[in-house]
């Protein structure tokens, strides 16, 4: 099972068709938030299972901030991160991570990319394709494999 995940994309509709093509192969794609009217673009290229969020730039939208799915096994927390403050820290997203026991943390918000495995549990942040805050254009990829779970980030 591989889980394509893409976040703050922020209506730069010109960089999902890329960033797309970086998750080839994908069985789930995972939009994080901001913008979360992008995820009918990201169907244009994918035609999976899309699952999204929405984000703290998401207005008048009927889409939860928050979700948890099982995927291969896994119990996945989804959410944007701001209610979490995470362009600071991920005590917070840890502490409600730990809450709902998720294998697996997935938040944007930041737009930085970055992978922390603490507590037993993976926090994945794909970063942004398109507005990234560290000069590199990010998503991520996880690769579920038994009880092996591989995330990476893939440049765009």
């Amino acid at each position: 099972m591989i889980i394509g995940v893409i976040s703050d994309t922020h209506r730069h509709t010109w960089v999902v068709e890329n960033a797309i093509k970086k998750l080839e192969g994908s069985d789930v794609i995972i939009h994080l938030g901001d913008n979360v009217q992008d995820v009918k673009e990201i169907s244009k290229y994918y035609k999976g299972p899309i699952i999204n969020v929405k984000g703290n730039c998401d207005f008048a939208v009927d889409t939860p901030s928050e979700r948890i799915e099982i995927i291969a096994g896994k119990k996945v927390f989804i959410t944007h991160g701001h209610r979490y403050d995470v362009k600071y820290d991920l005590s917070r997203l840890r502490y409600r991570a730990l809450e709902v026991e998720a294998d697996i943390v997935l938040f944007g918000h930041s737009h930085v990319s970055k992978i922390v495995y603490e507590d037993g549990i993976w926090f994945v942040n794909p970063g942004s394709p398109a507005l990234s805050r560290d000069g590199f254009n990010s998503v991520a990829s996880i690769e579920i494999e038994k009880d092996k779970i591989n995330p990476s980030i893939k440049g765009v």
